[in-house]
């Protein structure tokens, strides 16, 4: 369990955000909601322990993050609004340096069904760099089901994505909750996504 007490972030004398308090369970999806630079990546990289906030406090299982990390991204898989794959690599190598990196035991049938609902099979061979970014965004969601960790931290998952795409992963959301998964997102805009919580900035 994530828990976030009373955070504060200050840079240059600016107050990005101010006593914000979080608790992240099984089964929850929480949702940071604001405009664009109210703070919601800072707050996730705060989260992550990125960056060091200004007072307050953020626990896992009931210590100090600071002196619980290794277990806690044992337990966490984090997708920026950039990405993390190979640009001059294909589809197909990033996929297999990710299995190697995290040690996945998904099968291959798993992937090509995944790739097959979000569209991407018949990229395999394309390098990353000749992707839409729309693409490459759902390249990224990949990694959550290779990695299959307990948390997800995204930030601003949905942008650049078309409504059915946005639709699968709300999807992959509900599914991750009902297998007692935990979900931390960042958005901008409007979605139909079933969150357990609101946190505006």
């Amino acid at each position: 369990m994530i828990l976030v007490k009373d955070l504060s972030i200050e840079r240059s004398n600016k107050k990005i955000f101010e006593n914000v308090n979080l608790s992240v369970g099984s089964g929850k999806i929480i949702l940071l909601k604001g405009k664009n630079g109210s703070g919601k990546t800072t707050l996730l990289k705060a989260i992550l322990n990125l960056i060091e906030p200004s007072s307050g406090a953020i626990y896992w299982k009931g210590k100090l993050l600071k002196k619980n990390l290794y277990n806690f991204f044992n337990h966490v898989t984090y997708i920026a609004d950039k990405t993390s794959s190979l640009s001059k690599l294909s589809v197909q190598e990033n996929i297999n340096i990710w299995k190697k990196i995290f040690l996945s035991n998904i099968s291959n049938s798993q992937v090509d069904n995944i790739l097959k609902t979000l569209k991407l099979n018949t990229y395999l061979n394309q390098n990353v760099n000749s992707l839409s970014f729309g693409e490459i965004k759902k390249l990224e969601f990949l990694r959550l089901i290779i990695e299959n960790k307990k948390i997800w931290i995204l930030d601003e998952p949905f942008s650049n994505l078309d409504d059915e795409s946005i639709h699968i992963i709300g999807q992959t959301f509900e599914d991750h909750r009902s297998k007692e998964g935990s979900i931390i997102f960042s958005s901008h805009q409007e979605s139909e996504i079933n969150v357990s919580e609101k946190v505006l900035l």
